[in-house]
C-alpha cells in the first residue's frame, strides 16, 4: 500500500534557521520540498560531489588489479631516474615521486589521471617524432647550426627515388641511405630546387628515446599509485556520504523561504519550509515543534501538491521491490500500488516463458546458495533472493505439469514425473494443434483476468461516482473482445467450459461490446452537472475512445507472447539436445551432452532472462498498468535525516 502523507509547513525565526534545521534533521521524518535554491556554498559542495564520484569511478577500474596476488619482489636493485641508460629496458623503479599531488585521496586520484593524460599526449608526440627521424640515425640537431656558423651549410632531404634520379642541381648531394621508396640525403651549400627540406627535430634520437622511457616509467608509477589508492575507497565513500549530507542540509537552508515584511525588524525576520511526513509519523514532528518553539501546520496535501511515494507492504508483496528498483519504476502518490498483483502475475509470466522445470530447479539451487551466503554475512535473506525462490518454484510447477525437463523426451523421464503431467498442456504434444490451442486459450484467459482486475480496481476507486459505471461498461466491452479473440484466433480448435465451441461467434459477444461502449460514452464524464451535456462530452472523445478499444483488443492478443516465447525456448532446448544425440560414440556423446547442458542450455536460460525482461515485464508495465491509468510518476520518500553516525559538534 501507499502510505498516506501529511503536508508540513514549519515557520521559524531567521536567526534560528540553521539550528532548527539541525533539530529537524535529527527528527529524520520530514521529506522537504525543493524550490531550486542556490548559494555559493551549495555550488562548491555539488562540485565536490562531482569530483568524489569521478574519483570513485576511476578507482573502480583498479579494484581487480588491487585484489590480484602480489608477485614476489625482484632482487634487482631499484634504479633512479638518473640511472636510465639509452636502450636499457630493465628500468622499472617502484618508487613514486609524490610531491605536488594533493593528499586528499579523491583529489589525488583526479590529479594523477590529469597528469597521466598530459603525459600520454606527450608520449604520443615523442613516439610520432621518433618514427619520423629514427631512419636518419642518431645525430645532434644543434650540429647543423654549428656547421652553418662555420660556413658549411647542410640541408637534409627525404626524396623519392624518382625525384632523386631526376635531380639536375650542381650542388653536391651526399646520400646517407636508400630505402625501397625513399632516399635520405644531404645537400651541400644550397637548397634543391622544387624540393622541401626535411624538418630537423629539436632533440637527438637518443634524447627522444630517453624521454619516451621516462614517460613510460612515470605512467607505470601513476598506475601503481592509482592501484594503491583503492585502499582509500572506504575513506572516499565516507567523504561522499558526508558531502551528500552537507548538500542536503545546504539545500534545505537555501530553500527556506523568507517572509518579506518591511515593518518587521531584521532580528525578528521569519522563514518557513514545507515538506511531507507519513501520517503515522506526524506526531514526531508535533513533539519536535513543541520542544523547539516552531510554528507548525500539518494538513492534507492539496491537489496541486506532489507528495513522495512510500510503499509499505507485507513481507510477501515486498519481495517485488528489487525488480521495481531495477526498473526504476515507482507509482505516483495518487496512483495504485500494484505490488501484490504485479508479483503474482509476473511469477506466472516468468514460469511460462522459462517453461522448463529443470531450469527452475537450477534457479532454485542458485537461490538457496545465495540465501545461505547472505544469511551468514548479514543475518537475513534479501528480498531479491526470496523473489528468485518464488520465480524458480513457479517455473518448476509449470514445467512439471507440461512435462518439460531440459526438453527431454518424456519416455526418458521417471514414471513419477510423467504422472504429474496434465494432458491438455503436455509438452510432448507441442506439435498437436489441440495442445497449442489449449495453451493459447490459457494465455488469452490470463490476459482477460489480468486486465479485468485492472478495471475492477478502477471501479472500486471511482465509486460512488457514476464514472464507475463507465469502467463497468469498459469491462463488459473487454469481455466481448476476449471472446472475439478466441473466435478469430482459435476457431473450433478448443472447447470452452460451459460454452463449447467458439464457432460460430457466441451471440452475446456483439451486445457485450456495443453495450459496454455505450455505457462508457454515457457515464465517462458524469462528474457533476447536466447529465445529457456530460453525455455529449463523452461522445466528443469518440475517436480516441474507439482507438483505445482497438488497443484493448490488441492488448488481449499480446498475451499470446507467453505461448510463443515459451515454445521458442523449448524448441531451442530440443535442438541442442538433438545436436548432442546425433554425435556417434558413447563417450563422445556423453562429453557433448555435458557441454550442451552447460553451454547450450545455459545460453537458452540467458535468452529466457532477456525474454522475461522484454515480455514478462512489459505485460505488467504497459498492458496492465495502462488499463489502470498508471504512469509510474512517483518519486521516493527521502526524509531529511542524518546519514552518518558521527554527529556534528556545535
Amino acid at each position: 500500500m501507499i502510505v498516506p502523507m501529511k503536508k508540513v509547513s514549519l515557520v521559524v525565526m531567521e536567526k534560528y534557521r540553521e539550528a532548527s534545521l539541525e533539530r529537524l534533521r535529527e527528527l529524520g521524518v520530514v521529506h522537504l520540498e525543493s524550490h531550486n535554491g542556490a548559494s555559493e556554498t551549495l555550488s562548491k559542495l555539488l562540485e565536490q560531489k562531482g569530483r568524489i564520484e569521478a574519483a570513485l569511478g576511476i578507482l573502480r577500474n583498479y579494484e581487480a588489479i588491487a585484489a590480484a596476488p602480489v608477485a614476489p619482489a625482484s632482487a634487482t636493485p631499484k634504479r633512479r631516474k638518473t640511472d636510465i641508460a639509452d636502450g636499457d629496458d630493465s628500468y622499472n623503479a617502484e618508487a613514486v615521486v609524490t610531491d605536488g599531488f594533493p593528499q586528499d585521496p579523491a583529489d589525488r586520484a583526479l590529479a594523477l589521471v590529469d597528469d597521466r593524460k598530459g603525459i600520454q599526449e606527450q608520449l604520443a608526440q615523442d613516439i610520432k617524432e621518433l618514427n619520423r627521424v629514427e631512419k636518419w640515425g642518431d645525430f645532434n640537431p644543434a650540429d647543423f647550426e654549428a656547421l652553418k656558423e662555420a660556413g658549411v651549410t647542410l640541408i637534409p632531404y627525404e626524396l623519392t627515388r624518382k625525384s632523386y634520379e631526376s635531380l639536375t642541381t650542381s650542388s653536391p648531394v651526399l646520400v646517407l641511405s636508400k630505402g625501397k621508396t625513399l632516399v635520405y640525403c644531404l645537400a651541400f651549400g644550397g637548397a634543391l630546387p622544387s624540393e622541401i627540406p626535411f624538418a630537423l627535430p629539436t632533440r637527438s634520437v637518443s634524447d627522444i628515446k630517453r624521454g619516451i622511457k621516462e614517460k613510460q616509467w612515470t605512467l607505470g608509477n601513476i598506475e601503481k599509485q592509482l592501484t594503491a589508492l583503492v585502499t582509500q575507497t572506504g575513506a572516499i565513500k565516507k567523504k561522499q556520504t558526508e558531502t551528500l549530507e552537507a548538500i542536503e542540509f545546504e539545500s534545505a537552508r537555501v530553500n527556506m523561504q523568507g517572509i518579506d515584511d518591511e515593518e518587521v525588524p531584521g532580528a525578528l525576520a521569519i522563514t518557513y519550509l514545507t515538506g511531507f511526513v507519513p501520517a503515522d509519523l506526524a506526531g514526531v514532528v508535533k513533539r519536535g515543534a513543541v520542544e523547539n518553539g516552531w510554528a507548525l501546520l500539518i494538513d492534507e496535501p492539496e491537489d496541486t501538491d506532489n507528495p513522495p511515494t512510500l510503499l509499505k507492504n507485507n513481507p510477501f508483496a515486498r519481495i517485488i521491490k528489487p525488480l521495481f528498483d531495477f526498473l526504476g519504476t515507482l507509482p505516483g502518490y495518487r496512483e495504485y500500488d500494484i505490488s501484490f498483483s504485479y508479483l503474482l502475475f509476473f511469477a506466472l509470466f516468468f514460469a511460462m516463458i522459462f517453461g522448463d522445470a529443470a531450469y527452475g530447479s537450477l534457479l532454485l539451487v542458485i537461490a538457496i546458495i545465495l540465501g545461505i551466503s547472505s544469511k551468514k554475512k548479514s543475518g537475513k535473506v534479501p528480498d531479491a533472493v526470496w523473489l528468485l525462490t518464488l520465480l524458480s518454484g513457479c517455473t518448476i510447477a509449470w514445467g512439471t505439469i507440461n512435462g518439460s525437463w531440459f526438453a527431454m523426451p518424456q519416455d526418458k523421464l521417471p514414471g513419477f514425473l510423467r504422472a504429474l503431467v496434465i494432458p491438455p498442456f503436455d509438452s510432448a504434444l507441442n506439435s498437436s494443434k489441440q495442445v497449442q490451442a489449449n495453451i493459447q486459450f490459457l494465455c488469452f484467459s490470463i490476459g482477460i483476468i489480468h486486465l479485468a482486475y485492472a478495471h475492477l480496481k478502477n471501479i472500486k476507486k471511482a465509486l460512488p461516482s457514476l464514472t464507475a459505471v463507465a469502467q463497468f461498461g469498459w469491462l463488459c466491452m473487454m469481455a466481448g473482445l476476449y471472446f472475439l479473440v478466441l473466435f478469430m484466433l482459435l476457431g473450433d480448435a478448443v472447447t470452452l467450459p460451459f460454452i463449447g465451441k467458439v464457432v460460430p461467434l457466441p451471440p452475446f459477444v456483439v451486445p457485450l461490446i456495443g453495450g459496454g461502449l455505450g455505457l462508457y460514452f454515457i457515464f465517462v464524464k458524469q462528474t457533476g452537472g447536466n447529465f445529457f451535456a456530460n453525455i455529449g462530452k463523452g461522445l466528443a472523445d469518440f475517436l480516441s475512445t474507439f482507438l483505445s478499444a482497438v488497443s484493448s483488443f490488441a492488448d488481449i492478443i499480446s498475451y499470446i507472447r507467453l505461448f510463443a516465447v515459451g515454445l521458442a525456448g523449448a524448441a531451442i532446448a530440443e535442438s541442442f539436445n538433438n545436436m548432442g544425440l546425433g554425435i556417434p560414440g558413447l563417450a563422445l556423446r556423453f562429453t557433448a551432452g555435458v557441454l550442451i547442458l552447460i553451454f547450450g542450455h545455459g545460453l537458452n536460460m540467458m535468452m529466457n532472462v532477456l525474454s522475461v525482461v522484454v515480455h514478462g515485464v512489459r505485460l505488467n508495465l504497459l498492458e496492465y498498468a495502462g488499463h489502470l491509468g498508471l504512469e509510474w510518476s512517483g518519486y521516493s520518500y527521502a526524509p531529511f535525516a542524518r546519514k552518518t553516525k558521527e554527529q556534528d559538534k556545535k
